[in-house]
């Protein structure tokens, strides 16, 4: 049986000016149960893609499809949770009532013995649940987000720099919560500056630079391809 492709983008481009494109011809799948990670510069068009991806802004060519259906219909998005890079919950509630309020959305109960479970994987007290985000430090504030889309038990994962502001040790626990959730069949696509997370992350990984994909492949073949022991220099390698 041939495995499902949960992303797929065909020949996509996207730009604000004739001059001053963000991407061209972008052509990528992600298989159901993979893990993807995406990696570019600052401003090398990472978050303008998962936009692009997610029908937050429009494309100016190409096609992309989720679920094999197109990314423009609502229904493509029922079967996908997502993390934004500038994540920002309102600061009068509380995490609970974050937390109840995400489960309302997605029309699913609010179950207590499996929140703990998770913010207990993730490295989030679970007593600050009570407390107003107002109160929440950035690194807090990520960890309710990333249970708020596990609570959410979707089978893909789209994530704008998941890592940032975590500290190594919510680093590590989050990875292996990942890790744990791919055995389960969930798939991840997600963009991040931290090499060393798709190194330990991804089954396949692209390189988005100026425009272009520089690559994609696994992480092994990246260092094969650019003459590297290390995925960073191969990195430096592809971008130079």
């Amino acid at each position: 049986m041939p495995e499902e492709i949960v992303i797929e983008l065909q020949a996509v481009s996207k730009h604000y000016t004739q001059k001053h494109p963000v991407f061209t011809d972008i052509n990528l799948q992600v298989k159901q149960g993979e893990f993807f990670g995406l990696v570019g510069v600052n401003g090398a068009g990472k978050t303008t893609l998962i936009k692009s991806l997610l029908d937050f802004c429009n494309i100016n060519q190409g096609n992309i499809y989720l679920f094999n259906q197109a990314h423009t219909n609502p229904n493509a998005r029922q079967q996908l949770a997502f993390f934004p890079e500038q994540f920002a919950p309102p600061a009068f509630l509380t995490g609970q009532g974050f937390l109840q309020y995400m489960a309302r959305l997605h029309q699913q109960p609010y179950e207590i013995e499996r929140i703990i479970s998770i913010c207990q994987a993730i490295d989030l007290a679970v007593d600050a649940l009570q407390r107003p985000i107002k109160s929440y430090s950035k690194g807090m504030a990520q960890k309710l987000g990333l249970a708020a889309c596990f609570a959410a038990q979707k089978k893909l994962l789209v994530m704008d720099e998941p890592m940032s502001g975590l500290d190594p040790k919510a680093r590590a626990y989050l990875k292996r919560y990942l890790l744990d959730l791919k055995v389960q069949g969930v798939s991840l696509f997600f963009s991040t500056h931290l090499l060393v997370d798709v190194e330990n992350l991804c089954d396949r990984m692209a390189i988005l630079h100026a425009g272009q994909l520089r690559f994609v492949g696994t992480p092994a073949d990246c260092c094969a391809q650019f003459n590297s022991p290390n995925i960073e220099q191969a990195y430096l390698n592809c971008i130079a």
